[in-house]
């Protein structure tokens, strides 16, 4: 358990980059925002952000909840999710062309370990439900490129996966907008992925630990026979 936190509080303080901000010069973003709001210059930012996630700590979850508190919920989603989708790819075709190699320098070992344990009992559906679990989603994707997963099995799975996330924290971040509870639904969009880390992690502990409890159940019975 001291493992899993200690993986957590750096997850938990990179996703908080962007809310940090928010809190302490709230009023002065606000206004610089709205000279840029709903405008090709906000649209390039967020795809250029996402388009990086691969590569750089950037919270997905937190960019496309703010994308549709500053845009319509369509037209956020639909830049979020190009933004995603653009970065997955990037991933992808890097990770199979330049190989392991390539993973092991955006990802940990034990990372594209866990991605593969999983990947092997779910298949490339592992994709989607990766996709918004913090530093699994880039190693799932980086893991399926050094095995070269084909582009039609790889694209399918992304490409439905980011639309719901994209549309989920992007309608979300446009209802906060209206109610007047925009930064509490930036906290929230850092704590939904948080939580989901804690589930995965767990279920990963759990399924190692099956086979070892199941293997121990067998040496005993067979040495009271």
């Amino acid at each position: 358990m001291q493992t899993l936190f200690r993986q957590l509080i750096p997850i938990c303080l990179v996703m908080a980059v962007p809310i940090i901000p928010f809190f302490l010069f709230g009023n002065l973003i606000e206004d610089w925002i709205s000279q840029v709001e709903n405008s090709s210059w906000l649209a390039g930012i967020v795809i250029l952000l996402l388009s990086g996630d691969i590569f750089l700590p950037i919270p997905s979850s937190v960019v496309s909840t703010f994308t549709g508190g500053q845009m319509h919920w369509i037209t956020g989603t639909l830049v979020s999710w190009i933004g995603m989708n653009i970065g997955a790819v990037l991933g992808f075709w890097f990770a199979s062309k330049y190989g392991r190699s390539f993973a092991l320098r955006f990802s940990q070992e034990e990372d594209l370990q866990r991605a593969a344990g999983l990947t092997h009992r779910f298949g490339p559906g592992f994709l989607v439900l990766a996709r918004g679990v913090p530093v699994l989603a880039e190693a799932s994707v980086l893991l399926m490129g050094v095995h070269e997963l084909s582009w039609r099995r790889f694209l399918l799975p992304i490409i439905l996966s980011n639309l719901g996330i994209s549309l989920a924290y992007s309608a979300f971040g446009h209802i906060a907008r209206k109610h007047d509870w925009f930064p509490l639904a930036m906290g929230i969009s850092i704590g939904v992925p948080v939580l989901l880390t804690l589930v995965v992690q767990r279920f990963v502990k759990i399924k190692a630990e099956s086979p070892v409890a199941d293997s121990d159940t067998l040496q005993e019975s067979e040495l009271d026979d």
